[in-house]
């Protein structure tokens, strides 16, 4: 079963982290990574960008409105995810549970819907 590891953050405090609370950050995500991908869960997974460099596309009477990011409006934003393949929703909250980013906000495990042909 794919699960996806959603990481939440909150972009004001993350800038505020001190350069030697980054590294510690860093080494942390690469220590997990290496983690999943020892354990052979690992199918996918990177660091987003800042919102500020998102757009958000939606509708509205029929017209395409793009707002363009940083996100005020959210105290969160989706920072980063894991693609994983687990037997289980249990593991995957085991793996979610272990993720760096579930110290600092949250983490979200949802089951990926594989659409076939």
């Amino acid at each position: 079963m794919q699960f996806m590891i959603v990481i939440n953050i909150d972009e004001k405090a993350s800038d505020k982290a001190t350069v030697e609370q980054q590294k510690t950050m860093h080494a942390d995500y690469m220590k997990y990574t290496e983690e999943l991908q020892k354990a052979g869960v690992m199918r996918a997974g990177d660091a987003l960008e800042p919102s500020s460099s998102g757009a958000r596309v939606s509708f509205e009477a029929g017209r395409r409105i793009v707002r363009d990011g940083p996100f005020t409006e959210a105290k969160e934003v989706i920072g980063g995810y894991y693609l994983i393949d687990v037997k289980s929703r249990e593991e995957a909250i085991e793996w979610a549970a272990k993720c760096p980013g579930a110290k600092l906000a949250s983490v979200e495990v949802r089951s990926v819907r594989i659409f076939t042909k």
